[in-house]
């Protein structure tokens, strides 16, 4: 062998920056041992291949100067600067282009990524600048991997899981799309996207969404009109300059659903990415015969930061679901008050049985939803931003609702009428909001985060509906609007008649526009972490028009309008207290408003929405109501800080309170007048009604161990009519409104998602949900006499990692597939909502 010449010194020095001696002294032991090894190995090579040794100059220790020697006061300091890191919580650092961290770069930025069940923050990081530990409110955040491992693939999977949270059927004509109810409040219209309200009832995909926060409690101060019982916030899926990946989920489905999901991020500079997904979904539901649930859907989104002091970012998201809708089942109201009534389904009805017309009903909902947002870092406590964007929102279907049961004798001949539901209603929406954060020090100790922001919305939705409804085959024995009578409640046979094409849209729309502009201020000042004070006022400017057709004494499609405007201030206020850095506890105080025709979907005050004034009929003039809440609670953040706790008593009282009945002359009253020149019975709305709900809410998220993890919560409540202005003799079945309960909502809820990790490969997880009977009833209490019961319900999944890309997932949903419903329609002779049956899941997810 050839000789080879050995460097005569290899020299060390500490990294640039360094301000810790210890640190630098460990690298230089660390050094000297690192090379003494290399000599020593160098040195036995060389004498085996009798090369010359090696000479090795170690750096020398040095005495130190008695002038460098610290002061007593640079020890403290120091002293407390390395205390204060260890009293930081454990957050990921930012990542440096291209992935230095480590870190998957499609992770959820909001999540603990050492505990992906335990939500950090929320995404209005200047509305809400304290981690959800420090903030006044309780907040549940579904994150990404809690969004998968309950394999819930729509908003409504996610919620329906999530303890505190009901599901309600759409009312006022709309018995289609998302509705639910939060603490026992109405808030389907509470539903934002990335900050911004998605007015308009939907049906809403899961595909682009990065997770989904539930910020319970009134919230006007933060997000406008309505939130009373809370807030749902989409977060969407965002383009990152970290690191390009792809990423792909396919599921098949004993339900016969066949599933694609991609998710694609190109990093093309380290100032600009692209991310681009897809859907596509063919499924049947299961338990349900004819029941079709298809979906395709495709988002682009895009991150741009030409300076460091400017970030443009934007998405635009087209989703689209079609299929065959599912009204549910039939109720059975017995006529002897000895026996109790249910869903037929209760009484020896297949679960399978369809009442609606497969060659005739069908459903098209879809979004298109574009947005662009600018963020200026004027200086560096100062930020500006503007977020602008417009949406359309289709909800376009013909269903049958399976109503007014006739019961025989025997109970296997009873029948029912198949009536139709139909509508076409499109909501546009454009929306620009602009906000400066502002970050100061008060010179007393508080370091204040400080927003101030105006909000323009326009929402504009015409609501129609479809004619020419009736079978070839029957053409008699249809209704003129295509409802048809003796069903059989236990073997329907008129399933698979044939129709013609519509005669299509009857022409005479309901259209409402609302402009509504805004301007808030929020604070939140911190004093040492220590104590936290938090803030808020907001004035919304909120006008609504709206205009449509009726018949008024016979004489049909009178045209009437209708306008309305309300100035409605709400305010904030929350303490926070933190005796340790890992816990707080806190006391918060908050209002808000529902104006007269907030609800989109709805076409009359008693479904939310607001009817045009006709000649003849009475003025729907109500004020906004108000509601206000107290909540008290505490947050801790235990097992090295990976699990997070929570727990809060709230009450929430509503005044000014709709309700409805209907009058004659001879049961007219003074808050319901009976309208001069009109025949029979008519339905009167009044205001002036309140009622109350106090509870417990209390929650986990997190791990609990390196390899266990859970997330779930238990809600308990209790509700209450505390003012009625309809008379005794008026109501149905009780003598009186006061004192009944709200329908609805499930007074008590509890879900928990837990998993454990077996191993490198194995995870084994599982889903427990329960909910308490749902009372039914009209616009305000459970005075219907109905309900459907309280249920159980199981699910599992088994997780296999293949390798570092591949990963395998078995999912199991209603293990016992156990027969439960999601809800009630609210009128006497209700249809119910049947939930799904058992069904397996194969995910194969591909990450590259």
């Amino acid at each position: 062998m050839g000789n080879v010449r050995a460097p005569r010194s290899l020299r060390f020095e500490a990294a640039a920056g360094s301000a810790d001696d210890t640190n630098y002294s460990g690298k230089k032991v660390s050094a000297v041992a690192g090379l003494i090894a290399v000599a020593s190995f160098s040195g036995a090579e060389a004498q085996q291949s009798n090369l010359p040794p090696v000479t090795v100059d170690a750096p020398v220790a040095r005495p130190r100067p008695a002038a460098s020697k610290p002061s007593a006061d640079h020890v403290r300091a120091r002293t407390a600067l390395r205390a204060a890191r260890r009293a930081q919580p454990t957050q990921a650092a930012p990542v440096a282009f291209p992935n230095a961290g480590g870190l998957p770069p499609d992770r959820d930025p909001y999540a603990d990524p050492a505990a992906p069940y335990k939500g950090d923050r929320v995404q209005a990081s200047g509305k809400f600048p304290e981690p959800i530990l420090n903030t006044p409110k309780s907040v549940t955040v579904l994150t990404k991997q809690v969004l998968e491992d309950k394999n819930a693939t729509t908003l409504k999977q996610a919620i329906l899981s999530t303890a505190g949270v009901t599901l309600g059927t759409g009312e006022g004509g709309n018995a289609f799309g998302d509705r639910f109810f939060i603490r026992g409040f109405d808030a389907r219209n509470d539903v934002v996207i990335d900050g911004v309200r998605d007015a308009g009832v939907s049906v809403r995909e899961n595909f682009f969404t990065e997770q989904v926060e539930i910020l319970r409690g009134p919230g006007s101060s933060f997000a406008g009109r309505g939130t009373t019982g809370g807030a749902i916030n989409i977060v969407t899926k965002q383009a990152t300059t970290e690191k390009s990946f792809y990423n792909m989920d396919t599921t098949f489905g004993t339900d016969q659903t066949k599933r694609v999901v991609l998710d694609v991020n190109q990093v093309i500079s380290p100032t600009l990415a692209v991310r681009a997904g897809g859907l596509f979904q063919d499924a049947n539901v299961a338990g349900r015969s004819y029941v079709t649930d298809d979906r395709n859907g495709a988002f682009v989104a895009g991150t741009w930061k030409p300076i460091d002091a400017v970030k443009i970012t934007g998405n635009y998201i087209h989703t689209e679901l079609t299929g065959i809708p599912d009204f549910g089942v039939p109720y059975y109201r017995p006529s002897t008050a000895s026996t109790a009534g249910g869903p037929f389904t209760d009484f020896g009805v297949n679960r399978h049985n369809f009442y609606g017309f497969v060659n005739r009903d069908f459903y098209r909902t879809g979004q298109d939803i574009g947005t662009i947002n600018a963020e200026v870092q004027i200086t560096p406590d100062l930020m500006i931003s503007n977020k602008t964007r417009e949406s359309r929102s289709t909800q376009n279907y013909i269903g049958t609702l399976p109503e007014a049961p006739v019961i025989k004798n025997p109970l296997s001949a009873s029948t029912l009428s198949a009536n139709p539901q139909s509508r076409f209603q499109v909501t546009d929406v454009f929306a620009n909001q602009t906000e400066a954060t502002y970050k100061f020090n008060d010179g007393v100790g508080f370091k204040h985060t400080a927003l101030a922001g105006f909000e323009y919305d326009n929402e504009r939705s015409s609501i129609d509906k479809y004619l020419g409804l009736s079978s070839e085959a029957l053409p008699g024995g249809f209704s003129g609007n295509g409802s048809l009578t003796g069903v059989s409640v236990f073997s329907p046979q008129f399933t698979n008649l044939p129709f013609g094409i519509p005669a299509g849209l009857s022409g005479l729309p309901t259209k409402l526009t609302i402009d509504t502009k805004s301007v808030y201020v929020l604070d939140t000042a911190n004093y040492n972490d220590l104590v936290i004070l938090n803030g808020g006022v907001r004035y919304d400017d909120y006008n609504i028009k709206t205009s449509g057709y009726g018949t008024v004494n016979g004489v049909a499609n009178v045209f009437g309008q209708q306008q309305q405007d309300y100035g409605m201030p709400n305010f904030n206020l929350g303490l926070t207290l933190k005796p340790l850095p890992n816990g707080s506890v806190y006391a918060a105080y908050a209002t808000s408003s529902n104006p007269v025709g907030a609800e989109f979907d709805g076409t009359s005050v008693q479904y939310g929405g607001l009817a045009p004034v006709l000649n003849g009929n009475p003025s729907q003039i109500f004020g906004p109501e108000k509601n206000k809440a107290i909540e008290l609670g505490t947050k801790w953040e235990l097992f090295d800080r990976h699990l997070l706790l929570t727990a809060a008593l709230f009450q929430t009282e509503k005044e000014n309170a709709r309700e409805s009945m209907n009058v004659t002359a001879a049961t007219q009253t003074a808050a319901c007048p009976y309208p001069a020149g009109t025949t029979g019975t008519v339905s009167c709305i009044s205001a002036g009604a309140a009622y109350r709900i106090r509870g417990i809410d209390l929650g986990v998220g997190g791990k609990i161990t390196d390899k266990w993890s859970v997330f779930g919560g238990l809600v308990l409540m209790q509700s209450e009519v505390t003012k009625s202005n309809i008379p005794p003799a008026n109501t149905i079945l009780f003598g009186s409104n006061v004192g009944l309960p709200l329908a609805n909502i499930a007074h008590q809820s509890f879900s928990m998602l837990s998993k454990y990790q077996l191993n490198d490969t194995w995870e084994l997880g599982g889903q427990a949900v329960y909910r308490s009977k749902i009372y039914g009833g009209t616009f305000l209490a459970a005075n219907q006499g109905t309900s459907i019961p309280s249920y159980w319900r199981f699910d599992a999944f088994a997780e296999a990692k293949i390798d570092k890309n591949w990963t395998v997932k078995l999912f199991v949903n209603n293990i016992f597939d156990k027969r439960y419903y999601d809800a009630l329609y609210q009128s006497a002779a209700p249809f119910v909502l049947e939930a799904p049956g058992r069904a397996a899941y194969l995910v194969i997810s591909a990450r590259y």
